[in-house]
């Protein structure tokens, strides 16, 4: 825990979505909310069919991201979390001056008490 999923336009150019997910993870772990930084995970998801207002120039775009968490943390907590993983993308992202570009997170609580989780891990060859 936690699962960060990214969401960004296709006509954004020079994204390079595995930057911003390390600089997601990095961000998220450097909170100090998250027990082992192995357990953060993430993934990005290309959105090649979207619409951003009624315009249909190609000069619009956005990234969002998605955070799950498990239930429990305070307002203050998520809003923490929320602009520390904006700050991460929007320094890793420079927008470009000839488009409109909107950069969100949002923050999802996860039922604690249904959340299953198991993790294997490698094991050694001896």
């Amino acid at each position: 825990m936690p699962h960060f999923t990214l969401e960004h336009t296709t006509n954004l150019p020079a994204l390079d979505a595995q930057a911003l997910l390390r600089a997601a993870n990095q961000a998220l772990f450097a909170s100090g909310q998250f027990g082992a930084e192995i357990d953060i995970k993430s993934r990005a998801i290309p959105l090649e069919a979207f619409a951003v207002g009624t315009a249909g120039d190609g000069l619009r775009g956005f990234i969002h991201g998605k955070l799950a968490i498990l239930s429990g943390r305070n307002a203050e907590i998520k809003r923490q979390l929320s602009e520390a993983v904006l700050a991460a993308i929007e320094a890793q992202y420079s927008v470009p001056d000839h488009m409109d570009v909107q950069i969100s997170v949002e923050i999802v609580d996860l039922d604690r008490a249904a959340y299953a989780k198991a993790a294997h891990t490698r094991r050694s060859a001896t």
